[in-house]
């Protein structure tokens, strides 16, 4: 139909969950339809939370699931190291004392970023026995870690 011979290899194909025609394209003898999904309607008193639990059921359930295991490690880890590796030995009373905290922070996070990094950017192989997934949930809790000692709640 092009005029430039059969494309159909390198045309994309339609989304599986769809209803909203938008156009069709000729192939050798089969005329196919371009369709786009349709956003589900959003009601305004339908919370964010309703939304994302109706439209994603079991995305909102893992995402729950691995919200507890991570709480779960936190409260392990915090059991057997305690506040003072984040405080780094200080009250975290002053301006400075925060910035050593986060800093120390940083250099954690930076860490796992590297082994990322290494792992699934350049390809080698695990030397040390910490999952990937383990790394994402390190990177995750010292996110919120961060901003426990921003707003003044850590060890407290």
């Amino acid at each position: 139909m092009f005029g430039f011979g059969d494309y159909s290899t390198q045309m994309p194909k339609p989304p599986a969950v769809a209803n909203k025609i938008m156009g069709e394209w000729q192939t050798k003898n089969k005329t196919k339809q371009i369709v786009m999904p349709v956003k589900p309607k959003i009601t305004k008193e339908e919370s964010a939370i309703e939304y994302c639990e109706r439209e994603y059921p079991q995305m909102m359930d893992e995402f729950k699931k691995i919200q507890a295991e991570m709480y779960e490690t936190f409260c392990k880890k915090q059991r057997n190291y305690g506040p003072g590796n984040i405080s780094v030995g200080t009250s975290l009373q002053t301006n400075e004392d925060i910035k050593l905290s986060l800093t120390g922070l940083w250099f954690r996070i930076n860490d796992k970023i590297q082994r990322l990094k290494q792992l699934i950017v350049l390809g080698q192989p695990d030397e040390v026995g910490e999952s990937v997934q383990d790394t994402y949930q390190d990177l995750s809790v010292y996110g919120i870690i961060a901003q426990l000692v921003q707003r003044g709640k850590w060890a407290k």
